[in-house]
């Protein structure tokens, strides 16, 4: 399966991200894809204390330059006749945007070498791959203050669950999951298990464990559980 050819250009996504120069937008988009569910107009007002006005204005052109997704659902928690219209709600998008003076494709390169690794009939390209990206991993997670601002140098949103667990909002390599996932999830879960290791953590605690719209590993507060999947080995989706 090729790459996806992406539908804008680095001048289109430059004048997206541009949107974000604006403070207002910036600390709502910044609340939006720090959030695990859908969050309505009315929640990000009143978190980033702008007015529900103009926050909806901004969410709008937000949503409207691909920086979030729009939803419907009823926030009151009332369901059936009587209880309401619907209210808008916005999420984090997988929309991808990137600049670069003077353009570069790195994508591209990854889904190239991506694609040629799986054309190898040996494992020993994804045992190696693992090795590798546990080391760097561990090496920054040495270099960090803590776990946390590891992961989040390395493109991952950390964010702590109810339950302790941590969860991943973001695959920094989103692009090439798509076609790639074994490899993909190889790369992550050595990579956070170098990066615990690294900042004095015990690497059992990550577990390979897919789920749309997130990163396929999870940081459990205690030690990893019972069936979790070796690094090298291939997830089921």
């Amino acid at each position: 399966m090729g790459a996806d050819i992406p539908s804008q250009t680095p001048q289109d996504d430059l004048a997206d991200l541009g949107l974000l120069a604006d403070d207002a937008r910036r600390r709502l988009y910044d609340f939006v894809t720090g959030q695990r569910d859908a969050v309505s107009r009315e929640e990000a007002a009143t978190a980033t204390g702008i007015g529900r006005t103009l926050a909806a204005y901004h969410l709008d052109k937000l949503a409207e330059a691909g920086l979030l997704d729009v939803g419907y659902a009823r926030t009151n928690g009332r369901t059936g006749p009587g209880s309401g219209r619907p209210a808008k709600v916005y999420t984090r998008t997988q929309r991808e945007l990137s600049v670069s003076v003077p353009p570069r494709n790195y994508s591209l390169l990854a889904q190239i070498l991506t694609a040629a690794a799986e054309e190898t009939p040996s494992g020993a390209f994804q045992s190696a791959l693992a090795s590798a990206a546990e080391q760097e991993g561990r090496s920054l997670g040495e270099r960090a203050d803590d776990m946390p601002a590891a992961l989040a140098t390395a493109g991952y949103e950390p964010t702590t669950t109810d339950e302790g667990d941590i969860v991943l909002q973001n695959c920094p390599f989103h692009s090439v999951v798509r076609q790639h996932a074994a490899l993909v999830c190889t790369l992550n879960t050595a990579f956070v298990r170098g990066t615990l290791e690294g900042t004095g953590n015990d690497p059992d605690r990550a577990e390979l464990s897919p789920c749309d719209g997130r990163c396929c590993v999870v940081i459990h507060a205690e030690a990893a559980a019972k069936g979790s999947t070796p690094a090298g080995s291939t997830p089921r989706r």
